[in-house]
């Protein structure tokens, strides 16, 4: 394969679209924890989400309760669209690396 050719079938070759992937993980990652937020408040009991409630010490605000399942909704999008996006950059950088050191056939 030419240079040529090779310019021409680069951009296309099994690449992720980083954006795609943040927006479906963002909203996947808000709808878990509102999910698990929701259902947990629901069920209630004496100690209601003790462990998904230690969430507030990295998401401020967010507490097992109604109100705490819309903004954990929010946290839980912003924080899997970042991570979607960082490991679909990453994969797309390698992926191009390799490609580029000579490795194409």
């Amino acid at each position: 394969m030419n240079d040529q050719e090779w310019n021409a079938i680069r951009p296309v070759i099994v690449r992720l679209r980083a954006s795609l992937m943040a927006v479906a993980a963002g909203v996947l990652g808000g709808f878990g924890l509102f999910v698990s937020t929701v259902w947990l408040v629901e069920r209630g009991g004496p100690n209601v989400g003790a462990h998904l409630s230690l969430l507030s010490n990295y998401f401020p605000g967010y507490r097992v309760s109604w109100g705490g399942a819309f903004i954990g909704f929010a946290y839980g999008a912003v924080a899997s669209a970042a991570v979607a996006y960082s490991v679909a950059w990453v994969y797309n950088y390698a992926l191009l690396k390799r490609l580029d050191n000579g490795t194409r056939r």
